[in-house]
């Protein structure tokens, strides 16, 4: 007679103790980190639940995570790859054709010629400049170019990077876009730009979401709209730029093994975006679900980079050294010195 007692379930393995240990630490970070960004001083800082939980993590990840990893370790890696896609595709729901269409053309062709020439020079200064390793080249181009943190996640898993590089490429995305947040406003009387298009250059050049309402609220309402629907197009762009970044990483890896192409590697997650993003466009949805829809998205990203933190280990971030924020700040330059040229630029002629 066979014993049974130790055959699991696919069910019983997702509600085991281990899974549910560590979701419920990463739970309890994550809404800690939510409920911190509420709060006025951390609100004026543009510092959102992502950046909070990240640090939160780090903090719990180098102190007492070490001796309860055994426990956890299985719903926190969980929450860091299988959240981290949900959270992507549910983003989606934050944008619609509608908005894009509002913009125009120079809003398109702004955002396309930034995250092209930023992304570019991040990878060729990265790899050649200061000799960093592809992977923390990509993400830092990834978050500077397109939507901060967010892109920084969305990119890991397709080009299956460290945990630690990740850390580093947010740590870039956190440093100079809390500096635009500033800048940005103190310049804006020295720029000759309308509300509008200093709206558009904020959404275009700015890394994060929460960074770029707060650069344009501190002008007035209408350039934090303005920038917002901006930054949303960027926001778009990143299933296109998934796509062609797996592309390119999956040809090279079978060029190296077999010398011929690839086949097509396609990050679904990436085209549920834009499915969701296309659903949003068309179906009303009452309000309270859509609010229940974003924050579920909120609480699975901040999941995401909560457990994310919690995997990622000081001394691997000190190892990296000064050369990712060097390329962080080129590329800082590159977004406000040169986006703003590349926006008059389109506002002039097209």
């Amino acid at each position: 007679m066979h014993n049974t007692s130790n055959i699991s379930s696919p069910v019983s393995h997702i509600f085991d103790a281990k899974m549910l240990s560590g979701l419920l630490l990463v739970v309890v970070l994550s809404v800690a980190g939510m409920l911190a960004a509420k709060l006025p001083m951390f609100n004026q800082l543009g510092l959102s639940a992502l950046t909070i939980a990240i640090l939160l993590g780090m903090i719990i990840g180098n102190t007492v995570f070490p001796h309860i990893a055994e426990q956890t370790s299985v719903g926190v890696d969980f929450s860091k790859n299988r959240l981290l896609r949900a959270g992507i595709i549910l983003y989606g729901f934050r944008i619609t054709f509608q908005q894009v269409m509002n913009i125009g053309v120079s809003g398109i062709c702004i955002d396309i010629a930034v995250l092209t020439l930023t992304f570019t020079l991040a990878y060729y200064a990265g790899r050649h400049l200061f000799k960093l390793d592809k992977e923390t080249a990509i993400l830092i181009g990834a978050g500077s170019s397109i939507c901060g943190a967010a892109a920084v996640m969305a990119t890991e898993p397709v080009i299956k990077a460290q945990a630690h590089k990740v850390t580093v490429a947010v740590a870039t995305v956190v440093i100079f876009g809390t500096i635009s947040m500033f800048v940005y406003p103190l310049v804006y009387p020295y720029l000759g730009l309308s509300e509008q298009h200093y709206g558009i250059f904020v959404g275009s050049t700015i890394h994060e979401v929460a960074q770029v309402v707060a650069a344009g609220k501190a002008v007035s309402d209408t350039a934090a709209n303005t920038a917002l629907i901006e930054k949303m197009l960027r926001v778009m762009m990143l299933a296109p730029f998934l796509l062609l970044i797996g592309q390119l990483a999956a040809n090279k890896t079978h060029s190296e093994h077999s010398g011929q192409r690839a086949p097509i590697t396609i990050p679904w997650f990436a085209v549920l975006f834009i499915v969701v993003t296309a659903f949003n466009s068309v179906v009303e949805m009452s309000p309270l679900l859509h609010k229940v829809l974003i924050s579920i998205d909120t609480l699975f990203l901040t999941m995401a980079m909560t457990a994310l933190g919690l995997r990622t280990h000081l001394g691997a971030i000190k190892q990296a050294g000064l050369k990712p924020i060097l390329l962080g700040l080129l590329l800082f330059v590159m977004l406000t010195v040169g986006g703003y040229y590349i926006n008059s630029f389109f506002q002039n002629w097209v």
